[in-house]
């Protein structure tokens, strides 16, 4: 399964809806993103790069970049490092629990996505995120709300 995944990496894959608008805002305003995701880099890079966003983010960190996974801190601090901002000043949207979990054991502000990759059993309003977005543009009255924006 992995091998025609890794085939087909990117045949039906798509930035959510306003998420290129996002990622434009964030560049133009110089507030580095990236992305953290326990996926191995040999599925996350070629992924990124079909979608045109290697080069774009500050920082990429995959399952296996560093010795743990989410919901362990580390690849959270790992991101942050290589983005050049302290954990404290940055925000992670997540779609799992695992993800706010990580977030805040890195001392991150944390967003869940009710957009993302939710299952039937999901309720990401018991994860204890700092909020919750219904879509990525509502990611810009939650920055502009906690002066990140700017």
């Amino acid at each position: 399964m992995l091998k025609a995944y890794r085939e087909n990496i990117a045949r039906h894959t798509r930035l959510f809806d306003g998420m290129d608008a996002v990622l434009d805002a964030l560049e133009a305003r110089g507030l580095p993103w990236g992305v953290v995701t326990n996926k191995p880099a040999w599925l996350t890079d070629p992924l990124l790069a079909a979608l045109d966003l290697s080069a774009r983010a500050a920082c990429v960190v995959s399952g296996d970049t560093v010795a743990e996974k989410k919901p362990h801190p580390l690849p959270m601090l790992e991101a942050a490092r290589r983005a050049g901002c302290e954990a404290a000043a940055c925000v992670y949207v997540g779609d799992a629990g695992r993800d706010i979990e990580a977030g805040q054991r890195a001392g991150m502000r944390t967003v869940a996505a009710l957009y993302g990759y939710l299952t039937d059993g999901d309720d990401p309003r018991t994860w204890g995120a700092d909020d919750l977005i219904d879509a990525p543009r509502d990611l810009f009255p939650w920055l502009e709300k906690h002066a990140a924006w700017n």
